[in-house]
């Protein structure tokens, strides 16, 4: 048995729909995957309709299950009820969401726009608040039972770190609302969890966080104690325990994933003090071909 194998059992999912928000790529995608191969009906979301379709074509060969793309600006609430509504009519009744979708770049915060700032808050944490409100309060309303809400935070959402204000603000604010509604709306059948990730390489988002030119100096896995990055398994592994029935009683919990990382150092990115001016001028130049 190994850690990049699938731990939960074959029909752990089963009957579930489930909604990945940013599920076109990265972790989004392996978690995706994971709950099809589970059982579960997916739902995915993203801004890019092309890539969407191309990925739950993907999925669908690989698990047999059924993977629905929905083309969502999280940003926009009329988008997000009408992605609810049609993941609803084609589905069914969605049992589970997972804020995944984020937005995050490293830059000294003087560097910043207040647009550049206002983007990452607005996906982060108004996105996470537009979905989260919008599938709670249809819940209440169907008094629809045994559903939960999984947010993908980090492990500076609770340590704050330097050259990525912005996303610790964001991710912040989302730990503090699903430690919230754990507590109000599990009256309503509802359970709320976070998992922080450590390291877990994925091409977009690897690259903008650490672009090549300092990608070898600052290797993550230097400041792991486990000496390794995370595989892709161990974190679908996790989250499909925390939104199945054996997960019924973790409610209010936000998981670190990390190896040990957050612990051997908080703020995941204070290191990068040690970066030149001169350096985050051609770090400033890459990041932006990257968008």
């Amino acid at each position: 048995m190994k850690h990049t194998e699938q731990m939960m059992r074959p029909d752990a999912l089963k009957n579930k729909v489930i909604v990945v928000t940013g599920g076109g790529s990265g972790l989004g995608k392996s978690m995706a995957k994971n709950f099809l191969d589970l059982g579960a009906k997916v739902a995915i979301s993203s801004r890019n309709l092309e890539k969407l379709t191309a990925t739950a074509t993907e999925l669908e060969s690989e698990t047999g299950g059924q993977c629905l793309a929905v083309a969502c600006d999280v940003r926009n609430i009329e988008e997000v009820e009408a992605m609810h509504k049609q993941v609803c009519d084609t589905l069914g009744p969605v049992d589970v969401l997972v804020n995944n979708a984020a937005g995050n770049f490293i830059a000294p915060t003087e560097r910043l726009s207040s647009n550049a700032f206002d983007t990452i808050l607005d996906i982060v944490l108004k996105g996470t608040k537009n979905c989260t409100l919008t599938f709670g309060k249809h819940w209440i309303k169907t008094k629809q039972k045994n559903t939960n809400v999984l947010n993908i935070v980090t492990t500076y959402a609770f340590t704050g770190s330097g050259y990525v204000v912005p996303s610790a603000c964001a991710k912040a604010g989302v730990l503090a609302m699903t430690r919230s509604l754990a507590v109000e709306w599990a009256k309503y059948g509802m359970r709320f969890n976070a998992v922080a990730p450590g390291p877990f390489p994925t091409k977009g988002a690897w690259d903008r966080l650490l672009p090549a030119p300092i990608k070898k100096k600052f290797d993550p896995k230097k400041r792991i104690p486990v000496g390794r990055v995370g595989e892709h398994q161990e974190l679908a592994n996790l989250t499909a325990y925390m939104v199945s029935d054996f997960g019924s009683y973790l409610n209010g919990e936000v998981i670190t994933l990390d190896g040990g990382e957050w612990m051997k150092g908080a703020g995941q990115f204070n290191n990068l003090e040690q970066v030149s001016k001169t350096m985050w001028d051609i770090l400033e130049l890459a990041i932006r071909k990257k968008k």
